[in-house]
Order: structure tokens, then C-alpha cells, then sequence
């Protein structure tokens, strides 16, 4: 007869990944009195500020340009889109699976210094990055008043 020496964290750790599993697994739904979608993921984002523009990437590895909608409206811009999940084929067996799939939705309130019909994006090697130019303002000129 083998001991078995009991490990109570490796039972958290397992307590914690069927967590995980669950919670990530939960199907996208709206909420009844909102226009928002409860996403099945959030990929990571970093905004970044210039003296000329707002810069926002976002990490969207394993998702298609096509598969992606940024839009802006209202001082808010939305990004939207779908990572799809691997099919199973014959000869093909996933022993662990731990990116998450499905769709997702994040949204940011702008500035009102962001030039709207200049926002532009671009795509590359799994990068989305939103170009939000500022809007420039003249700083007010000082006016010499002469007394007399």
C-alpha cells in the first residue's frame, strides 16, 4: 500500500482552474436595460498619450483583421470582434487549452479633444492600434491694453 502525501494548495489549484474554466466559458449576453454585451474574454489594452495623439494597442493574436470592428461615436470608441477556437481534427488532440475564445468588447470614454474623422487603425502581427489625434487648440494670445 502507497501513501499518499495530501497537498492541500494542489487542491486549490484545482478549485481555481475549474473556476476559471467556468467563468471563462459563460456565453455572451446582454444586459436587459444597458446596450452592452457581457464578453466571453477582454484582450489586455495600453492607451498612451502624446502632445499630438492618443495611442491605443491592443494584443489580438489568432484574431483576423476582418474579424475586428472599431468604431467611435459619442466620445466613445468601441472595439469589438471574435477570436474563433480550433477545431479538433483527426490527428490533432489539444492536451491544454488556456487562450480564451469567443467574442469581446471594450469600450473608452475620449477625451473632447480627440478629432473624430481622424481616427485611424492599423493591424499588425496581432497588434491593433488606434491612432486618436488631438485636437489642436490655439493657446489665446495676450493682448497689451494701453492705459492713458
Amino acid at each position: 500500500m502507497n501513501l499518499i502525501r495530501w497537498d492541500p494548495f494542489r487542491e486549490l489549484e484545482g478549485i481555481h482552474g475549474r473556476l476559471n474554466r467556468f467563468f471563462n466559458e459563460l456565453p455572451a449576453r446582454r444586459m436587459e436595460d444597458e446596450d452592452t454585451f457581457l464578453a466571453d474574454w477582454a484582450p489586455s489594452v495600453d492607451i498612451q498619450e502624446t502632445e499630438k495623439e492618443f495611442l491605443v494597442k491592443v494584443d489580438l493574436p489568432d484574431v483576423k483583421k476582418e474579424e475586428v470592428k472599431v468604431e467611435m461615436q459619442d466620445s466613445v470608441l468601441s472595439i469589438e470582434g471574435e477570436r474563433k477556437r480550433e477545431k479538433e481534427e483527426k490527428g490533432k488532440t489539444f492536451h491544454r487549452v488556456e487562450r480564451a475564445y469567443g467574442k469581446f468588447v471594450r469600450r473608452f470614454s475620449l477625451p473632447t479633444e480627440v478629432e473624430a474623422a481622424k481616427v485611424a487603425a492599423d493591424f499588425k502581427d496581432g497588434v491593433l492600434q488606434v491612432h486618436l489625434p488631438k485636437i489642436v487648440v490655439e493657446k489665446p494670445k495676450p493682448i497689451a491694453v494701453k492705459v492713458a
